[in-house]
């Protein structure tokens, strides 16, 4: 296969479960690019704990074998990737900044300095700053605007959503990724990621939430009127679930998962009383049995203490009932059968899985589910960013005007 480095984009998701890679050619134009996936690969992986490397040897070791079989089913390699990251050290403020606007009528220069304005504030010093996305304009006052250049004013203001991590636990997942032989070309948070996969533009606009039921943490982020507005990170997960299932068929952490996506339901209404199925043994507990009401029973009542977590997030941000296009799951946990059910009992809204599926060629259908929901997000903002200026500028950028604006421009035009 002849693929250009520059046509090339690489995803890696750094799991608690597990590390995903994904490699694409993109197609297409910076505004509606085409990601036609070319390789993928999976390695199973503890070493990463809520978005937290634990263990950089065990971490390394499943990004290079991840990586490994990407570049070899696609037949190209690759240097550079888009990596994600969240969990609980992830943290979003909104801010305000304000500025002269110094011409006749308002410019890329006067937008660069009032989202560097309102960017420009104290993260303490263990903390620094990943994305900020602007939500709003105002021009003399007045609202609503969300392209203020080539307007005419003499003050503008922006409400910008900061989105900052803790220092070390990016430098660590850097350091695995340069320690497996690649160069990270920007990190991206995992539910922004997820939402250029799965959501549709309308569902943006009237009002949704995301919440990715991931194997370590519970992501939420919630979108309105074009704009991401709220996320956070939620302790309880995917592992309560199984640490569940261990204590209460007693069976051991391996058999557990699998007993969870061989047998398993969210919904215990939906489980015949009827079904039953065999359980692993050792030779002191000899041959066993269990209803498949009782596993669902388990597997109900967590997920739904998980969903009721993340309905509290919803309403303690002010979006409670003001979700129209309800909750799309993403993750492990969406897996479940029943969990839509089960979400549209807990939050009393329309609710749905989210699948990746649109602007996707190539092998699209083994990246159809979501599981795949990030990763694919992650070539998909990728995507964006090659189509748009070249393999490899997609970095990390300092507070500079001329530097720091380009990323946060694309972030405002293409993504929302």
């Amino acid at each position: 296969m002849s693929v250009q480095p520059s046509q090339l984009v690489a995803a890696l998701d750094l799991g608690s479960t597990k590390v995903v890679a994904l490699i694409a050619e993109v197609g297409g134009d910076a505004r509606d690019p085409v990601a036609k996936i070319l390789g993928f690969g999976l390695e199973r992986s503890n070493g990463v704990r809520r978005g937290v490397v634990r263990d950089i040897e065990e971490t390394t070791r499943a990004i290079a074998k991840a990586m490994k079989d990407a570049q070899r089913m696609a037949g190209v390699e690759v240097g550079t990737v888009y990596c994600g990251i969240a969990g609980e050290h992830v943290a979003g403020r909104s801010s305000h900044g304000m500025v002269s606007v110094t011409g006749d009528e308002i410019r890329t220069s006067d937008v660069a300095r009032v989202n560097d304005m309102a960017s420009n504030v104290s993260f303490g010093r263990d903390h620094e700053l990943l994305h900020a996305i602007p939500q709003d304009y105002l021009i003399d006052q007045q609202a609503g605007i969300s392209e203020p250049i080539g307007m005419t004013g003499s003050r503008l203001e922006a409400e910008v959503y900061l989105v900052t991590v803790l220092s070390s636990a990016m430098q660590n997942l850097r350091r695995c990724v340069e320690r497996a032989g690649y160069h990270v070309g920007e990190f991206v948070l995992e539910p922004l990621a997820a939402s250029l996969a799965v959501l549709t533009p309308d569902e943006r606009e009237l009002g949704c939430a995301i919440v990715e039921l991931g194997g370590g943490s519970t992501n939420v982020a919630i979108f309105h009127n074009g704009k991401i507005r709220h996320t956070a990170s939620l302790l309880c997960a995917g592992g309560h679930v199984t640490g569940d299932i261990v204590h209460g068929l007693q069976v051991t952490q391996h058999d557990a998962e699998r007993l969870k996506e061989r047998y398993g339901a969210a919904y215990e209404p939906l489980v015949a009383e009827q079904d039953v199925f065999d359980l692993p043994s050792t030779p002191a507990q000899g041959a066993r049995s269990a209803h498949r009401r009782v596993l669902a029973h388990i597997m109900h009542m967590r997920l739904q203490e998980i969903l009721e977590y993340a309905l509290d997030e919803v309403t303690r941000a002010g979006y409670h009932q003001r979700l129209p296009a309800g909750v799309i799951l993403t993750g492990g946990g969406a897996q479940a059968p029943g969990i839509v059910e089960l979400a549209r009992d807990v939050f009393a809204l329309p609710a749905r899985i989210g699948v990746p599926g649109e602007r996707l060629r190539g092998l699209a259908d083994s990246v159809e589910s979501p599981v795949m929901a990030v990763p694919v997000g992650l070539v998909l903002y990728g995507a964006r960013q090659v189509a748009g200026s070249g393999f490899g500028t997609g970095g990390r950028r300092s507070l500079g005007v001329d530097k720091y604006f380009a990323p946060v421009k694309r972030w405002l035009q293409d993504f929302f």
